[in-house]
């Protein structure tokens, strides 16, 4: 006979327990009458309505930067008649997307009335990309309308159709969608270079090849912060054009090799001491990731680093920027996931790499980094 005490047999266990006693509606009206009780159900009630809200919000920010109210109001404070007559919304409907704004602190409300750009609102206009991540997450909030149906991996997606890439490289993929996605990407990767650069010391490495690098945002970044160093590109043909463009108007054509192709296909190109990988692995399944890391250390020389930067998730300490929003972001794509440093570091180990580490990142919501290096 079991002990009533052992929680490995379906005994008594306090978690659960508690957790039973705080789903009862009863229980709620009790603690919310005494004053200990009062504060935590309050807490509680209002955690839970932000959660709720959340989508809501999300459409407000959306219909501000979709209706250019946001950069209106950079040229000072105006009332809701003149903004609704600029954007074709009726003046009172005008007034409560205001109104939203200002209670998300987006924007202030001013005591004759008129609106104003706050803090917040402000560094909406002043980070890169950002305004264009807002607007290309309409493809994301489509998929996430039913999300049940996404669980289940019912039907194509919307964000499955704007990232063609994702599905077996170069092939039939169109110069609009190279050219979209290598714009949104190169918006959204000037901060991941930022935060990737201020994580991770490049100091004595002679040439830096990034794979997947898109147009270069990375690697330019990463040259500029160290003149000696040479750099190497591989990423779709489509791409390479707007790679070179860049470059080219960055002054480091000179010091970089272009290689159009698929990491699918082939080997990884050899001559570089260190490898970067920036938003690659996540948009990937365990197999391709598996089979993309074996090819970076056989391209790599003995002692050679590997960078990877992007979201990740928190592991056993679940976090909200890589297990709610990337997470649910990659599962729209189809083929990525999000995974844990941990869970990449042993990835990593099995592809023959060592000396693992795992910084703790800045802004997770940015990107998270792991280093590694090969033996010898």
């Amino acid at each position: 006979m079991v002990a009533e005490s052992d929680p490995g047999a379906g005994g008594f266990r306090p978690s659960v327990w508690a957790a039973r006693l705080i789903a009862r509606p009863g229980f709620q009206r009790v603690a919310s009458r005494v004053p200990f009780g009062r504060g935590l159900a309050r807490r509680d009630g209002a955690g839970i309505f932000d959660i709720l809200q959340g989508f809501v919000a999300a459409q407000v920010l959306s219909a501000l930067v979709e209706l250019g109210v946001l950069r209106r109001l950079l040229d000072g404070p105006e009332r809701a008649g003149r903004l609704g007559l600029a954007c074709g919304i009726p003046e009172d409907r005008m007034g409560e997307l205001l109104q939203a704004g200002a209670a998300l602190k987006l924007l202030k409300r001013r005591r004759d009335g008129r609106f104003a750009l706050a803090r917040k609102g402000a560094a909406i206009l002043g980070v890169p990309g950002l305004e264009d991540m807002i607007r290309h997450n309409r493809a994301f909030y489509a998929d996430m309308a039913e999300p049940e149906a996404l669980l289940r991996g019912e039907g194509e997606t919307q964000l499955q159709r704007f990232w063609p890439y994702v599905f077996g490289g170069s092939d039939g993929m169109s110069r609009e969608a190279a050219e979209r996605y290598s714009d949104l990407m190169a918006r959204s990767q000037e901060l991941v270079a930022q935060d990737t650069l201020d994580a991770v010391s490049l100091r004595g490495v002679g040439t830096l090849l990034d794979v997947g690098g898109g147009s270069g945002v990375f690697l330019a970044a990463a040259l500029k912060r160290y003149g000696g160093m040479r750099g190497m590109l591989l990423d779709l043909p489509d791409v390479m054009p707007a790679a070179e463009e860049r470059l080219g108007r960055e002054g480091l054509k000179a010091r970089v090799t272009l290689h159009g192709g698929s990491f699918r296909e082939g080997a990884i190109p050899e001559g570089a001491d260190a490898i970067s990988l920036i938003r690659v692995l996540y948009d990937h399944d365990d197999d391709t990731v598996r089979a993309l890391l074996a090819k970076v250390h056989d391209a790599l020389p003995r002692g050679g680093r590997l960078v990877i930067s992007e979201p990740m998730s928190g592991g056993r300490q679940p976090e909200r920027a890589g297990d709610v929003y990337f997470a649910f972001y990659t599962m729209a794509m189809g083929t990525g996931r999000v995974r844990s440093a941990e869970r990449i570091g042993e990835m990593c180990r099995e592809a023959g790499f060592g000396n693992i580490r795992a910084p703790k990142a800045r802004r997770p919501f940015i990107t998270s980094v792991l280093t590694c290096a090969k033996p010898g």
